[in-house]
């Protein structure tokens, strides 16, 4: 098979590379879960079977992630939500409506978080040793812990792009190949050309802080979990949190780089094929994730008082007018209007996030304060609207708010890791009529 065309499709002010490959019926999108070039991946005759065998059944959609490849490099690290906007921009681009995503490792992540925010553009989930959270838990000792995170971020910082590096990295990640010089030279060239040693430790970190646990819950759609004997803990730990998650050990593969072992990854195409082939006709969702925002004017019953009746509905429709043009610009939706605040639906947190602080710093020019709330969770779709219990505990969460607080629940907090904002441990809080204790954070950049 000759390497398809590069493309590029604009995500934002960002070009985003990809080619698509085959022309099956089912429409598949593969997010990879390490560094990646569109160019030189094609040069390993290994992962060229590995599509061509995907293309049999699937037109294939791959893509280099930003700030890698040869999508465009970035100067800040990118969050969750810039790269899910990513893959929406890709399937736009190759004319695919609805999708399965093929995911693996870190990718499965934004994978996760796709599918839970847009069901009706998701077919279908197959994830490959998924790694949703980047820090070691009490309830997810799987990953590294922060003393492991520092030695391992210095290590990438000091020694990426030598072949000594490479050569350890293939030992422990794929052990099959480690002592293929063929191999290991083409691996070297790969990875140097996915990435520099400066946005090597970037996407290091991004891995390090991502965390959508709290999203597994919200997913609705078809699910296979594939997994090596060595990674059954933590793909028992996704499939056991996503609804009718259908779990499969794939066995004697040993490589989490799937398709460096002919054998072991036929095993594992199969069971994605036979798992796509038979999924039942697409219904409309019901449930989607969504990030809701609460605000509410500080003081607006005594500066009713002071500017009067006329005086006071001239300043909040100043205000009301001030808050759907940020709206706007963020792409949130009004769901409501609680007399002197908003409650607004967005599908992504790093926007809803962004929206409550220019509120906040807009309202100032008025004489006004607000406070804010936010909380990302799975809510009821009606007539293209959320509603639910998302709803309630955005407001509960608004409601511990101060004057020109924006605060925010832990879900938030981990999903914009990479932004720019920095978060106040606010503490933990009971919110009123929602069961438990809510780690709530405040905003401050």
């Amino acid at each position: 098979m000759d390497a398809p065309d590069i493309r590029y499709a604009k995500s934002g002010d960002v070009s985003i590379a990809y080619q698509v490959v085959g022309d099956g019926p089912q429409d598949l999108v593969v997010v990879r879960g390490s560094l990646a070039h569109l160019d030189s991946v094609w040069e390993q005759p290994l992962f060229v079977q590995h599509v061509e065998r995907l293309a049999a059944f699937a037109r294939v959609l791959l893509f280099d992630k930003r700030g890698m490849g040869l999508s465009d490099r970035l100067r800040s690290v990118p969050t969750l939500e810039a790269r899910m906007d990513d893959v929406r921009a890709v399937m736009d681009a190759a004319g695919m409506e609805r999708a399965a995503l093929l995911a693996a490792h870190e990718g499965t992540r934004l994978a996760i978080l796709f599918a839970a925010t847009y069901p009706e553009r998701t077919a279908a989930l197959v994830l490959f040793d998924p790694s949703p959270k980047g820090r070691r838990t009490p309830d997810y000792p799987w990953a590294r812990s922060d003393e492991e995170w520092r030695d391992w971020l210095r290590e990438v910082g000091e020694d990426w792009g030598t072949p000594e590096f490479f050569a350890r990295q293939l030992r422990e990640y794929t052990p099959t190949r480690a002592e293929d010089e063929e191999f290991r030279a083409w691996y070297v060239r790969h990875m140097r050309q996915s990435a520099s040693p400066g946005a090597a430790v970037a996407f290091q970190r991004m891995v390090m802080d991502g965390d959508v646990t709290d999203v597994l819950s919200a997913i609705r759609v078809p699910t296979l979990v594939l997994h090596r004997t060595s990674s059954a803990g933590p793909a028992a730990y996704v499939a056991e949190r996503i609804p009718d998650a259908v779990r499969r050990d794939v066995p004697g593969l040993v490589d989490g780089f799937s398709w460096a072992d002919p054998a072991g990854n036929a095993l594992l195409l199969d069971e994605t094929e036979t798992f796509l082939r038979d999924l039942d006709p697409a219904a409309s969702p019901e449930r989607v994730l969504a990030t809701i925002l609460v605000t509410d004017i500080v003081g607006s019953t005594r500066r009713a008082a002071e500017l009067g009746d006329a005086g006071w509905r001239e300043l909040l429709g100043r205000h009301n007018a001030l808050v759907r043009r940020q709206l706007s610009e963020f792409r949130g939706i009004e769901l409501n209007t609680t007399g002197d605040g908003f409650v607004a639906s967005f599908d992504g947190p790093v926007r809803a996030v962004r929206c409550a602080c220019a509120i906040r710093s807009e309202v100032r020019g008025l004489g006004l304060e607000i406070r804010a709330g936010l909380h990302t969770g799975e809510g009821e779709l009606a007539g293209g609207r959320i509603g639910g219990i998302v709803i309630h505990i955005a407001a509960r969460v608004a409601a511990e708010a101060g004057p020109r607080e924006v605060l925010v629940s832990s879900t938030v907090r981990d999903l914009v890791a990479g932004s720019q904002f920095h978060f106040g441990d606010r503490g933990a809080h009971v919110l009123k009529g929602v069961p438990g204790e809510w780690q709530l954070y405040s905003v401050s950049g």
